[in-house]
């Protein structure tokens, strides 16, 4: 009997479940099938990406839909365009006889009057991204004020990506008796208070604990000096031969700029990020997904969504801003019950987020020393036997054979093997033969992880700024503070480090001017807020404890003079709220 007719669903979708070959329910399918079936309530799910999600909620809801019914009945927002493209087609599979369900993906890059008109025709259920929901909406070209279920997927990285405002508003357009149901790797704060403001009493059902990343995924990080990063992630790559990856970068210019230079190396590589159209997005992930590209080169905003099998590592070639980020990219691999890789590239200032982020998975990771050269060759020589060992046979070279045999006739079994071998093998032995040992000698566990971020010569522009803690700053707080002032995408600012009244950040070269031109002459209730680019910014090492001290004086004089306001907030309080339409205004991740 398969365990799916256990949980109480329907024939129509047992039947498809069959035809998808599922024998088992995960975790979180056999929790929450059973209470959605059975109760109408508001539900919080969380779990980790790729255990099975979509169809934890698909099931129950197209088995409580009413197919002869054309108003919509459903609303599912998801963060991407290819998640809400992939939910799409899952539920149309899981549909699959119930004909009369008709599910509509609106995702921006595509023709909004296309999509009204899909809908128009009679839409069960609407999968949407929250950018291009709210622009249906504002054009009244959707009706969800008849909806008898919302669900919210991927809540966390939703509101990772500043969708916030989008969710609140297209929630309160939706009918206060609907059922709710809200699934999420991570419960952050904003998550909470979705559910706070939106939800009425819901169950909340946690598979494995929260926050926690998958127990099939391994954590591995590599101490290096900042210099070697790219020569890390080549040994990386070259050290497992069967690689077949997703690479995290912190910007788009990273991104590509990583994946020019793999591709120039030699290595099936493509970069995925925000700048390229979607026609050029989608040759990529057919690519990726037909594994001619060995290599996925992405930002987290790019990524998400992405459901690949058979995802062998993620390399986080930099660390994300937000550590919560690190759960959602550690998911993209260990999936459908295979094991798998998340590598860590980092150098000493970054230690103190290995700890953090060992804390938020409740998982440890292991330090390893980037592999040697001739540890790589082994690995590679080795490989390339068995490759040519286990390689099937094509006859059709038969008629070619005997000309064939004739030009190796003079040489021996043994040295035949040895060029054979050569062959592919000799550009990693030149490469290598020479090659100096990367790994820094700095432990996880020394005083180095105490360090403040470094300007690592990663060719950004490193800033100073007299703003810390005591003005109620933490590091999200300055960051969507920079990124609204300075009109930039939230990837364009990084390596914000807050400390008590004063803070760091980079931004790209090129934005330079913009930065300081922005923070000229400027002042909230009468107190100059300064911004000037660290004086250490070509070195790419820490700033003498001269410059530390002069920088931190200044800031404090200037501390003295603040003032708090009557709440007990401080002044950039005021200063967010008489701006308010400027934070609103800023740019959105929207797909």
């Amino acid at each position: 009997m398969n365990k799916f007719q256990q949980l109480g669903l329907n024939e129509p979708i047992l039947k498809a479940i069959e035809d998808l070959g599922f024998k088992d329910p995960s975790e979180v399918q056999e929790k929450t099938i059973p209470i959605l079936l059975q109760k109408k309530t508001d539900l919080v799910s969380l779990a980790q990406t790729g255990t099975g999600k979509t169809a934890a909620f698909g099931f129950p809801l197209i088995q409580k839909l009413d197919p002869y019914n054309k108003k919509t009945q459903a609303l599912i927002l998801a963060p991407t365009r290819e998640l809400c493209m992939q939910i799409t087609n899952e539920l149309k599979l899981y549909s699959k006889y119930i004909p009369e369900i008709c599910t509509v993906a609106i995702y921006g890059g595509a023709s909004i009057t296309e999509q009204a008109r899909s809908v128009k025709k009679g839409a069960h259920i609407i999968v949407a991204t929250p950018g291009r929901m709210q622009d249906m909406q504002n054009r009244k070209l959707v009706n969800i004020r008849e909806i008898e279920y919302c669900i919210l997927d991927e809540a966390d990285e939703m509101l990772n990506m500043g969708f916030y405002e989008d969710i609140t508003s297209i929630l309160s357009e939706t009918p206060e008796e609907k059922s709710t149901w809200l699934f999420s790797a991570t419960m952050l704060e904003e998550v909470a208070r979705i559910a706070r403001e939106f939800m009425n009493n819901p169950l909340e059902i946690t598979v494995g604990n929260k926050n926690q990343g998958p127990q099939s995924v391994s954590h591995e990080f590599y101490l290096i000096q900042a210099r070697d990063r790219y020569l890390a992630l080549k040994r990386l790559a070259d050290a497992n031969p069967d690689i077949f990856s997703v690479v995290f970068c912190r910007t788009k210019k990273d991104t590509q700029d990583i994946a020019d230079k793999l591709i120039e190396d030699g290595y099936n590589a493509a970069a995925l990020h925000g700048d390229l159209s979607q026609a050029q997005r989608d040759a990529v992930m057919k690519s990726f997904r037909g594994k001619q590209i060995r290599m996925l080169v992405a930002t987290d905003v790019a990524a998400r969504g992405i459901d690949v099998e058979d995802i062998t590592h993620v390399i986080n070639y930099q660390l994300p801003d937000e550590i919560e980020i690190y759960t959602h990219r550690s998911g993209r691999t260990g999936r459908a019950g295979k094991s798998g890789t998340s590598m860590v590239i980092i150098s000493k200032s970054e230690l103190r987020k290995i700890n953090a982020i060992e804390r938020l998975i409740k998982q440890n990771f292991e330090e390893k020393p980037i592999p040697s050269g001739i540890e790589i060759c082994e690995v590679q020589l080795f490989h390339l036997a068995n490759k040519i060992k286990d390689v099937e046979i094509d006859h059709e070279i038969d008629s070619y054979l005997p000309v064939i045999f004739d030009v190796f006739k003079k040489l021996s079994k043994e040295d035949l093997i040895k060029k054979m071998v050569s062959v592919e093998f000799n550009r990693f032995l030149t490469y290598y033969k020479n090659a100096a040992e990367l790994t820094s000698g700095n432990k996880k566990d020394g005083n180095s992880g105490q360090e403040s971020f470094s300007n690592e010569s990663d060719g950004s522009t490193r800033y100073f700024i007299n703003v810390g803690t005591r003005d109620n700053f933490d590091w999200k707080r300055l960051k969507d503070f920079l990124t609204a002032m300075l009109e930039l995408g939230r990837d364009d600012v990084f390596k914000v480090d807050v400390k008590e009244s004063f803070s760091f950040f980079n931004t790209e070269p090129g934005n330079k001017d913009k930065v300081l031109k922005c923070f000229e002459n400027f002042k909230f209730e009468g107190r100059r807020v300064s911004v000037e680019i660290s004086k250490n910014e070509k070195s790419g090492r820490r700033e003498n404890r001269r410059d530390h001290n002069d920088r931190k004086n200044k800031a404090n004089n200037s501390f003295s003079t603040r003032k708090k306001t009557n709440s007990g907030s401080s002044q950039f309080s005021k200063f967010e709220k008489d701006n308010k339409e400027k934070f609103r205004s800023k740019p959105k991740r929207k797909k």
